[in-house]
């Protein structure tokens, strides 16, 4: 009879474990070389090649293209977003993780009316801002369907342009009807993701990530 007690106990809480094991999620919803952001359960962290994040999720390798994680001794291949637990489903909500960059700043590559553009994210910006050449590569008359007005800028007064982009995209967020100002000259030399696009997202800084995340 004790010995039948044990089994029982032994098998219950061996259907623990794997119930808690099943019920694991493991997410990997940044991509960097050298480095992958995971979501274990709710929990996310950046995690460099070698060492441990949440769960005891290790790291094995990472690039643009994907992460080798070692989950439970057993190490296996994820793609961006790829869930370790076939029991769950895609998350609705899309994020996009930025690592920050040079001089602190955070890049990210685009596009704009479905042409690629390289942004420089600046909250401190109201407007998507660009300059005359990157208009006229995405294919903007903006003299012709913009606005004119005067902007201040750290060199001082510059004639802009107000228009509207069809759209603007980075990763997998996509914002239709997106105000823009175009300025005349050079300035910025970098354009600029501001909160006439970020202001319909939702985003927040964790660490040194900045998180993008679609609104509902």
């Amino acid at each position: 009879m004790r010995n039948r007690l044990k089994v029982l106990c032994a098998g219950a809480l061996l259907l623990a474990c794997a119930t808690s094991w099943a019920a694991a999620q493991v997410l990997v919803v940044g991509l960097f070389p050298g480095a992958a952001v995971l979501n274990v359960d709710g929990q996310r962290k950046l995690v460099r090649v070698g060492q441990t994040g949440p769960g005891g999720v290790v790291v094995v390798s990472a690039d643009s293209r994907g992460a080798v994680l070692r989950v439970d001794g057993v190490e296996r291949a994820y793609s961006l977003s790829r869930e370790y637990s076939e029991g769950f489903a895609e998350p609705s909500t899309r994020q996009l993780s930025i690592a920050k960059g040079i001089g602190g700043h955070y890049w990210v590559a685009g596009s704009v009316n479905g042409h690629p553009l390289q942004f420089l994210v600046d909250t401190g910006a109201t407007s998507v801002a660009l300059n005359d050449g990157h208009a006229r590569r995405l294919g903007i008359d903006y003299r012709v369907v913009g606005r004119p007005l005067q902007v201040s800028t750290a060199s001082g007064t510059v004639r802009g342009w107000r228009v509207n982009l069809n759209s603007v995209k980075v990763g997998t967020l996509e914002v239709l009807g997106v105000e823009a100002v175009v300025l005349e000259g050079g300035s910025p030399s970098d354009a600029l993701l501001g909160m006439s696009f970020l202001s319909r997202v939702g985003w927040r800084v964790e660490q040194d990530l900045l998180v993008l995340e679609s609104k509902h």
